[in-house]
């Protein structure tokens, strides 16, 4: 087992949601690692957890990593949050992504979690996708 993976699987799905036309025509660039400082976009994408565990086998290294994607918006109604999180579940799953080090085997989407945040006002969808990925 390696985590040696997790920062070339990371920016890999930061770089394909960041140059997808489709997704960029909505939100422009507003896919963030971490929540940046001021004001914020109506409608944005945080990467959020990881977990990862061993998925080696007799050809070599390899890591099943889950990652979890937050569509967040203050749009009222959860319409705008469903609609981005279709967009992304479109690019994610099935995706093999270009990796620095090692290639993503396969990736699919788990599971997502709809619910209300800050009082109501806001909507956050929890997309979870599972990527196996192991040692070129």
């Amino acid at each position: 087992m390696t985590y040696a993976f997790s920062g070339a699987l990371q920016a890999a799905v930061y770089d394909l949601l960041q140059s997808d036309p489709g997704l960029t025509a909505l939100i422009g660039d507003a896919v963030y690692d971490a929540v940046p400082g001021g004001s914020l976009p109506e409608t944005y994408v945080l990467l959020g957890q990881e977990m990862a565990k061993d998925a080696s086998d007799p050809e070599g290294a390899g890591a099943e990593h889950r990652l979890t994607l937050s569509v967040i918006t203050s749009a009222p109604g959860f319409s705008t949050a469903k609609g981005y999180a279709a967009v992304i579940c479109d690019l994610l799953h099935g995706a093999q992504p270009a990796l620095s080090r090692g290639h993503v085997v396969d990736m699919a989407f788990l599971k997502a979690t709809a619910r209300r945040i800050d009082g109501a006002a806001g909507r956050q969808i929890d997309l979870q996708f599972r990527a196996r990925v192991a040692d070129a």
